[in-house]
């Protein structure tokens, strides 16, 4: 006796709904690997970067010449490198106004650093919201799908004399692959969305103190060059 399973057999035989989600599903799961590894090495080369931004600006380096190697980049800047060409940026265009209050220049700086930190959340979070969806509907689209040829495998019943589970099994066997195509699509956009949405948070977090830090940098310069 074969006890071997036909998974693909019991894909091509399956009712024409049954194989419209089965495809979803398939189509559900492909896009979240892509995105898996996408996300994955955007966050890693996010993280690396940060760091190598921080040990050159912690090390002393001048601002002026950080702020012009930066720029040289021309549209290219993401990450940490990003938030602080946005805030040297406004802060230099409002120094060059000799008048201008101090408090001011770094009320634009905070604002310029706060915009460029919002997009730099948003580029972090980017497709976490598919895999969240591919997370929590796979499982109810392939448990419709099993239903569904459960529902049909048992109307073929209506019109037998003699009904015998061994006439049902093959459509319910067809039916349960829904089920288990979808826990298939679910369980790596759960685990991917967890695991990088933490990580998201964590660089997040980080932009946002190196913000903070940056910030009180800029106050004690401007109230150095009121002085001056």
């Amino acid at each position: 006796m074969n006890n071997d399973i036909d998974i693909l057999g019991l894909i091509l035989h399956a009712s024409l709904p049954v194989k419209f989600v089965m495809a979803v599903l398939l189509a559900a799961s492909l896009f979240s690997w892509v995105i898996i590894f996408r996300k994955k090495a955007m966050l890693d080369r996010a993280a690396k970067d940060a760091t190598e931004f921080e040990e050159r600006f912690w090390s002393g380096a001048d601002l002026a010449t950080l702020f012009k190697d930066l720029t040289a980049k021309g549209n290219q800047l993401t990450g940490i490198e990003s938030i602080f060409e946005a805030g040297f940026r406004e802060f230099a265009r409002l120094r060059g106004r000799r008048t201008i209050d101090p408090n001011l220049m770094i009320e634009g700086a905070q604002r310029g650093m706060r915009v460029a930190l919002t997009r730099e959340g948003e580029r972090l979070e980017q497709s976490l919201e598919f895999l969240a969806t591919v997370g929590s509907t796979s499982p109810y689209v392939g448990l419709f799908g099993t239903v569904w040829g459960i529902m049909i495998a048992f109307q073929g019943l209506a019109n037998v004399k003699e009904a015998s589970i061994a006439m049902v099994a093959p459509g319910i066997s067809e039916a349960l692959v829904a089920t288990a195509m979808g826990l298939f699509a679910a369980i790596p956009a759960v685990i991917a969305y967890n695991r990088y949405s933490s990580k998201a948070d964590r660089l997040n977090l980080r932009f946002d103190t190196f913000q903070d830090e940056f910030l009180q940098i800029l106050q004690r310069q401007a109230h150095v060059d009121e002085r001056g």
